[in-house]
C-alpha cells in the first residue's frame, strides 16, 4: 500500500489550502484514515481521522471547526479541507492508514501502519 500526500504549499494566515490523499495496492473501503502533522522540533501529533466505513471522523481540538476531513469514494481519495489557517498549523502534513479494517478509531500514529510522504505546509503571519 503506497500513499501520496499532496496539496501543501505556502499561504498567509487566515487562508486555506486543500491537501489530498490517494492510494494504491489498496482502496481505502474498510479502513481508518488519518491526517497527522510534524513540526521542526515536535513530535507527530493527530489532526482528523476519517472511519470509512462509518464516515465518523475525528479531530484533534487544536483544529476543530476550522479543518474537515472527507472522502471521495470514487477516486479513492482523502482530503483535509483547512480553513482559518494559523501559522502554528505549519508543519508536514502526512496521511496514514491502518493495515486492517473495521477498527477503532485512534489518534495514535503508532497504530497507523502505512504513511505517505508528507506535505509541507507553512502559513505566514
Amino acid at each position: 500500500v503506497q500513499l501520496q500526500a499532496s496539496g501543501g504549499g505556502l499561504v498567509q494566515a487566515g487562508g486555506s489550502l486543500r491537501l489530498s490523499c490517494a492510494a494504491s495496492g489498496r482502496t481505502f473501503n474498510y479502513y481508518l484514515v488519518g491526517w497527522f502533522r510534524q513540526a521542526p522540533g515536535k513530535e507527530r501529533e493527530f489532526v482528523a481521522a476519517l472511519n470509512w466505513s462509518a464516515g465518523s471522523t475525528y479531530y484533534a481540538d487544536s483544529v476543530k471547526g476550522r479543518f474537515t476531513i472527507s472522502r471521495d469514494n470514487a477516486m479513492n481519495m482523502v482530503y483535509l479541507q483547512m480553513n482559518s489557517l494559523k501559522p502554528e498549523d505549519t508543519a508536514v502534513y502526512y496521511c496514514a492508514t491502518r493495515k486492517r479494517g473495521y477498527t477503532r478509531a485512534t489518534m495514535d500514529p503508532n497504530d497507523y501502519d502505512y504513511w505517505g510522504q508528507g506535505t509541507l505546509v507553512t502559513v505566514s503571519s
